[in-house]
């Protein structure tokens, strides 16, 4: 079986979210879609860590890492609730 790509497992675990705050699905199947999504989110978490250490492997200088905060891009306003 072939390896899922981060952008694949993050949008359908974004999808079995959405369902699963609807609330309309019975017992048996939230559980379903939660059970996929834990292991997608497992996917998405060994992909993440894989980066980063493929990025602190490229910024070693003279064998030292240096480590720099990651600035990440500017928030969209949006806020959680």
């Amino acid at each position: 079986m072939k390896e899922m790509k981060f952008e694949t497992a993050l949008k359908r675990l974004e999808e079995i979210v959405e369902k699963l705050e609807e609330g309309d699905l019975d017992l048996g199947e939230s559980l379903k879609l939660f059970e996929e999504g834990v292991k997608l989110s497992k996917v998405c978490n060994k992909k993440l860590n894989e980066a980063e250490k493929k990025i602190e492997m490229l910024t070693r200088d003279q064998g030292e890492l240096k480590a720099e905060p990651f600035e990440a891009e500017e928030d969209t306003g949006e806020t959680e609730s």
